[in-house]
């Protein structure tokens, strides 16, 4: 039997001692007194527990190595101690600030068994002890209220949610929470409690909220809207493809929908406007942001400073002397409209010098006193851009200074209000920019700024929704230069030429046998998943060292199937990463994280604490690869690096993580490793796509293998079918224009 699916027991005691508490995020160790000297060690999530209070945990015993047995707490609950001297250890054990051991007798002394009953709903009564003022009861009063609501919220929500659910709820709401959640208990699917929709429907029910409910159906039809956006990138959806899949999705009357989306876009929740003659309904953020992005990149076009056209030149031509490099003539004319443009895009393949271009454009800002910023959208992609221009590139996020407060989501002090210093900013990697990031970034740049997107619109779009660099691009509305020519140096490299043979519709050359591309053959699925692992565990490591792994990274189509991701980490874990006496463990979900395992961040948090170089930071984003370097299941926190930040995920947090041994292509995007391994078989033919092998192929730097059926290669570059995103950026660029 799975350990998750033992029945759980009860453990009821009085709290004797708090071993370890984390305020945090509510995770504790404490010591309970069960019976007549008889004491147990818990631990979990309980949140605002205190000395004194009598406890009744559900769970199960555990027995551990190091600390023995233990009671793994999953609910439970709390009752204020009944005897007087229990009342005074509750009082004085710190949970109230202000009140000692010799002022939690006198209160107690005083009113006895009504002591609870007096602070809560007469505290000021507590003046008349000497040494108590009237401000010090009131606060006193507050501090009690705000445990006693916690204990109301867990009460009510422990058949529903998770304690930790519970606890960002109450620092949300305080005292309203369960009220707030009883009139709504969808409101837990917003992103900073992550509640899932089925979770909050059950809720729903047992609460008693009709199958047909507004509540219920607004909820509902803003879960698809949000669902279509984070997970197919539409930042819309027709309303007729809205209203079938959201009455699919509650099994509800399409005439009730219809009415329920009418009051949603009245009350401004979301948005409908026509286009192309159809009904399209956004979430309002979305289109604001595209609205907003259509309005200022028009702006910074029509505010642009013109540098003097001879200096321009000028300028170009000191810097191919101190280069010692001659540009070609599209390397040229992208050096002057990044000059000269307002909003610029450059986009191009590998191999086809935009990093030549990127190198000149800053060496001129510089000459002629313009403050510029380098950014990109991740961590790699900004260190890839340091690396390749001797300059400092900063993540767009850290750019915009993101900051985070009380479990909400991510905030920029960089915006209207406070624009960024620099008047340029050069953006790597930008396919990979949603709609949200883009309208943050604009909203940060002054009037008169210059904005320069670099990236290869042929790789696949943003995990996020919108389509932002093609959409620019397709507008034909914005400086646009493309880089074709494949320069002398990059087209010896059998990456590269195959890389614009696929982009271009022609079948790589499978045959050629360089030292930058190879091409295993396999006849089945089974095959080629365990010529993958071969290849990473015996065969690179014998001929270029163990180093081989720390910069290799296996980038596939799906997540199903024996040459997906699920199965394809299994394998490597094993073989890779075997279980060891020495390497400490935690089973999670059916999955099991190690010491030394290579693992994935999967969704952006922004409030992930980190140490780097004694640096503090925050946030740590969907797409991240870290290796776990600790297993801590006492404190029940994983210690994790990420590129030398240092971090602690507690184990509430194991749900955002995965093994990143093998990674879709989509969590590969704006990457780039050494060596990359790309299984090649008949899947789904709505993954066997050109973009998509494409973008698996430019991920890699000095090496690619493939591995599988020549077929299914053949197969992807036929397919130039790209997934239709539901976007209207282009539309308003253009009609602007």
């Amino acid at each position: 039997m799975n350990e998750n699916d033992k029945e759980l027991e009860k453990l009821t005691g009085v709290v004797d001692r708090i071993v370890y508490q984390n305020k945090d995020n509510g995770y504790a160790v404490i010591e309970i007194e069960t019976g007549e000297a008889e004491f147990e060690t818990i631990f979990g999530t309980l949140p605002f527990i205190a000395e004194g209070e009598v406890i009744a945990a559900y769970g199960n015993f555990v027995n551990s190595p190091k600390y023995g047995r233990q009671f793994r707490v999953e609910q439970y609950e709390k009752q204020l101690p009944q005897s007087e001297d229990m009342m005074i250890k509750y009082l004085s054990s710190g949970t109230i600030k202000g009140i000692g051991p010799a002022m939690a007798r006198k209160i107690v002394a005083r009113f006895g068994a009504e002591t609870f009953d007096v602070i809560e709903n007469n505290p000021g009564w507590l003046a008349d002890i000497n040494g108590i003022s009237a401000t010090r009861a009131e606060n006193i009063g507050e501090q009690f209220a705000q445990q006693h609501g916690l204990r109301n919220v867990m009460m009510f929500c422990r058949d529903f949610f998770s304690p930790s659910v519970s606890v960002r709820a109450f620092k949300k709401w305080g005292a309203s929470t369960v009220e707030i959640i009883r009139s709504d208990p969808y409101i837990l699917c917003e992103e900073q409690f992550g509640v899932s929709f089925e979770k909050a429907d059950n809720a729903a029910r047992a609460i008693g909220h009709p199958a047909d409910s507004d509540v219920r159906l607004f909820a509902g039809i803003k879960y698809v809207l949000n669902y279509s956006a984070t997970q197919n990138g539409h930042t819309y959806l027709p309303e007729d493809k809205l209203l079938n899949a959201a009455s699919n999705l509650l099994g509800a009357d399409s005439g009730k929908m219809k009415d329920a989306l009418d009051s949603l876009t009245e009350s401004g929740i979301c948005v409908c406007e026509k286009l192309d003659g159809r009904r399209c309904i956004f979430l309002k953020k979305y289109r604001d942001a595209e609205q907003y992005i259509c309005d200022k990149l028009r702006m910074l076009e029509n505010s642009s400073v013109v540098v003097d056209e001879k200096n321009l030149q000028r300028s170009i031509d000191v810097c191919e002397t101190e280069e010692n490099i001659t540009y070609a003539p599209m390397q040229r004319k992208a050096i002057e409209r990044a000059i000269n443009s307002g909003v610029m895009v450059l986009t191009g393949g590998p191999g086809t010098g935009k990093t030549t271009v990127i190198r000149a454009v800053t060496r001129i800002f510089r000459r002629i006193g313009m403050k510029y910023a380098l950014a990109a959208p991740t961590g790699r992609a900004a260190k890839r851009m340091s690396e390749a221009t001797s300059e400092e590139a900063k993540t767009i996020h850290r750019l915009l200074e993101v900051t985070f407060a009380d479990g909400e989501r991510q905030h920029f002090m960089r915006s209207r209000s406070n624009p960024l210093d620099e008047n340029v900013v050069i953006i790597d990697e930008a396919s990979m920019i949603d709609v949200l990031l883009m309208s943050a970034l604009l909203e940060a740049m002054r009037p008169g700024s210059k904005l320069v997107l670099i990236g290869d619109a042929d790789q696949l779009p943003s995990v996020g929704a919108g389509n932002v660099l093609a959409d620019i691009i397709a507008s034909d509305t914005v400086n646009t230069v493309h880089l074709k020519d494949i320069f002398r140096q990059a087209g010896e490299s059998l990456i590269v030429t195959n890389a614009h043979a696929i982009n271009e519709g022609r079948y790589p050359d499978l045959q050629a046998k360089t030292n930058d591309f190879f091409f295993i053959p396999r006849q089945s699925e089974e095959e080629t998943a365990q010529t993958v692992t071969d290849l990473c565990s015996v065969r690179l490591p014998r001929k270029y060292g163990k180093e081989v792994l720390e910069t290799l990274q296996i980038i596939t189509p799906t997540r199903l199937s024996c040459c997906g991701v699920e199965a394809l980490n299994v394998r490597l874990q094993q073989a890779l990463n075997p279980p060891a006496p020495s390497k400490k463990e935690k089973h999670a979900r059916g999955v099991v994280f190690r010491e030394g395992d290579k693992v994935m961040q999967i969704k952006n948090n922004y409030d992930i604490l980190w140490v780097k170089n004694g640096t503090e930071g925050a946030g740590i984003f969907n797409g991240d690869i870290g290796k776990i370097i600790k297993v801590d299941n006492m404190a029940e926190t994983l210690i994790i690096d990420f590129d030398e930040r240092i971090t602690e995920y507690d184990y509430s947090l194991l749900d955002e993580l995965e093994h990143a041994y093998a990674i879709t292509v989509h969590k590969s995007q704006g990457s780039e490793y050494r060596t990359v391994i790309i299984p090649a078989f008949r899947f789904s033919k709505r993954l066997l796509t050109r973009n998509l092998l494409y973008t698996a192929v430019t991920r890699a730097q000095q090496m690619v293998i493939i591995v599988g059926d020549a077929q299914a290669v053949n197969d992807m570059v036929d397919n130039n079918r790209h997934a239709l995103r539901y976007t209207s950026l282009c539309e308003r660029l253009t009609n602007f224009s």
